[in-house]
């Protein structure tokens, strides 16, 4: 276990990231209710960049409150920044590739419900945690500013945004911009949910720090982050198909949303518990 500081609880997390999550559905209702209002008129080039910035909206959001969070409990934010940039980098370089033009899950991954859970947890599970792990693991892990378990948590979070914003700006300029009502739903729902499974491997990289955890301890860690991945997306296919008409199924992209944001305050909420405790009982030891 490496020499560092006193471990100290983070106390304004939970606060900030419960305000960070009602701010990102503020925003989302914003702009969907200015959609229909103002119905505006867009060319393929501006609504291209319109879908591009929003893609990096949920992202900045994050940012802001960190940068809130940062007054009162520093943390590098070039370090902060940086990871993010990584987890964006892999996104782009590896993990995009490898799942669409290697694997090519859009082929086959959604042929049966076996196939689509087991697809997204082995293949887009697997090979999107893992790299957003590396981003942590293989960049500030060792630095001396990783200096408390609730770092892994910030550092892996700031990892699966950069990611998000790939996957959401990949999404918008494959499709030739995005409808902005549905298309803001959809990053949120992108943003909360990379966000999410990240926290998960953070937390085992935080303990894997400061702890002497078995061989086994970051394995397990990625493979749940990864079964997250791979179960919300198949719960999320099945939740917003809300109903069948003769045209076919409907789509309810709100309750995917309401789906990512219980999901994001559960593990965030877990997540923070088992951080405080790791936490106490250290301090209880000493």
């Amino acid at each position: 276990m490496p020499e560092s500081k006193p471990l100290r609880e983070r106390a304004h997390i939970w606060r900030d990231e419960f305000l960070l999550i009602a701010s990102l559905i503020v925003f989302v209702g914003i702009v969907y209710a200015l959609d229909n209002a103002l119905q505006p008129a867009f060319t393929p080039s501006t609504l291209l960049l319109t879908g591009v910035f929003l893609a990096l909206v949920p992202s900045v959001i994050w940012l802001m409150f960190f940068y809130v969070q940062d007054r009162l409990e520093p943390e590098p934010k070039h370090f902060v920044l940086g990871v993010f940039a990584i987890g964006a980098l892999l996104a782009a370089a590896i993990g995009m590739p490898l799942v669409e033009n290697v694997y090519r899950v859009s082929h086959w991954l959604y042929a049966d419900t076996v196939t689509t859970i087991l697809g997204g947890i082995l293949v887009v599970g697997f090979v999107q945690e893992f790299l957003k792990y590396a981003a942590v693991r293989y960049s500030i892990y060792h630095s001396e500013e990783f200096d408390e378990p609730t770092d892994g948590v910030i550092y892996a979070t700031a990892a699966g945004l950069g990611y998000a914003a790939v996957l959401n700006i990949q999404f918008v300029v494959s499709n030739g911009g995005v409808d902005l009502g549905a298309g803001v739903i959809r990053m949120a729902v992108v943003a909360l949910a990379q966000a999410s499974f990240s926290g998960i491997t953070g937390y085992f990289l935080g303990r894997a720090k400061f702890e002497s955890e078995k061989i086994w301890w970051m394995p397990l860690g990625i493979t749940l982050a990864a079964v997250a991945n791979g179960l919300f997306n198949w719960l999320r296919g099945r939740v917003v198909q809300t109903g069948v008409s003769l045209s076919g199924g409907s789509v309810n992209s709100w309750l995917g949303l309401a789906l990512a944001a219980v999901m994001a305050l559960a593990i965030t909420g877990i997540i923070l518990g088992l951080v405080r405790r790791s936490i106490r009982s250290a301090q209880a030891a000493k």
